[in-house]
């Protein structure tokens, strides 16, 4: 794989604080301030394979989901950021979930995420967020290191519910 040229600090660091307040609006379970992150065109694909496209659309769907389940927290541990262009980027993470009431995260829902970035009119925004089951079949050992390493992760957040 041929490494993308030098990335630039600011991007890379807007980038991070995008998807840290991706996260923080979903574990808020704040629909609004989760879909205002986006671009207006900007899109999701969820952990289920839908699909949702359009800012007020992703609003739409967050809050149906908000309204009808107990969602659980994200842990996060971002693996890599790259610069696709002056004004796109692309983080890769993988991530597990707290569910309500709970202190440890549920192996069965661990994901990989991805989250495309465009800056427009001078702000980040998310061009697309893909959120994939990390079920990693067929190697049970690798699925058990995902699960300590986020395990450890949220530890080091001090496991706050």
């Amino acid at each position: 794989m041929t490494r993308a040229k030098s990335m630039d600090p600011a991007a890379e660091r807007e980038t991070r604080e995008l998807y840290r307040q991706l996260l923080e609006a979903w574990d808020k379970r704040n629909a609004r301030d989760f879909a205002l992150l986006f671009a207006l065109d900007g899109g999701i694909v969820g952990f289920d394979g839908t699909q949702v496209f359009g800012q007020t659309e992703v609003g739409a769907h967050l809050s149906e989901i908000f309204s009808h389940h107990q969602t659980a927290r994200y842990v996060s541990i971002v693996r890599e950021v790259r610069s696709l262009t002056e004004d796109a980027t692309i983080l890769s993470a993988v991530a597990g979930m707290v569910p309500p009431n709970k202190d440890d995260i549920d192996p069965a829902v661990n994901a990989v995420q991805t989250m495309v970035a465009a800056k427009k009119a001078g702000a980040w925004k998310v061009a697309l967020f893909q959120n994939t089951p990390a079920a990693l079949h067929g190697r049970p050992d690798t699925a058990k290191k995902l699960t300590e390493e986020l395990r450890f992760a949220l530890r080091k957040q001090g496991a706050k519910p």
